[in-house]
């Protein structure tokens, strides 16, 4: 194999994930190196495919996917669309300007950098702070922090809540709302106090 062909391979392979994960990711985190650990890669320079298998780990700063396999395609206009599969694939990732992150779940993760949404797939969650969304289908719209949420159609008479949607919203502190003022103490003159003497 030429050593040369594989290095530009490689960078192609590198340059297309970036894409992917610099839209995922905080945007702090837009200038941190990518690190990608896979058992195998393939990357097809002709059909813009890059396919990541086995014990596959993606970092960039605070973001993190974690998967069996993902496949990143690459569109004519430079977009770029990401599936991680997995029992489950997790993808985790600090959301910008507050100090909490973002974390899913889902046998496949589909990410399209062009409608900036996360689909997720097959026992779906999504956990956000103390918020925690589940289904058979979550749709995150990255850029507007928008859930869509479906339950599965298949129904079983034994479990008659399976394939529902759970949602669990923690409350909010409002804005300029603190914790009531503990009682104040009255101040009294002191009996026991002397004067010193001039």
């Amino acid at each position: 194999m030429n050593p040369l062909k594989n290095k530009y391979s490689l960078l192609f392979c590198l340059l297309l994930c970036s894409h992917t994960a610099l839209s995922f990711a905080e945007r702090g985190d837009r200038d941190k190196p990518i690190h990608i650990e896979a058992d195998h890669v393939v990357v097809d320079d002709a059909r813009q495919v890059s396919t990541f298998e086995g014990n596959v780990q993606m970092r960039q700063g605070t973001l993190s996917i974690e998967a069996s396999k993902i496949v990143v395609t690459q569109d004519k206009k430079g977009f770029n669309q990401m599936t991680a599969t997995g029992q489950p694939a997790h993808f985790r990732q600090k959301r910008d300007g507050v100090d909490e992150y973002a974390e899913g779940y889902g046998e496949r993760i589909v990410y399209d950098t062009l409608a900036e949404t996360a689909d997720l797939f097959g026992q779906a969650r999504v956990q956000r702070g103390g918020d925690d969304v589940r289904g058979e289908h979550i749709i995150y719209n990255t850029k507007t922090s928008v859930f869509q949420v479906f339950g599965t159609t298949v129904k079983n008479p034994d479990t008659p809540n399976q394939g529902r949607v759970t949602i669990v919203i923690q409350p909010k502190e409002q804005p300029g709302e603190t914790a009531p003022d503990a009682p104040t103490l009255p101040i009294k003159p002191s009996t026991t106090l002397t004067l010193p003497k001039p």
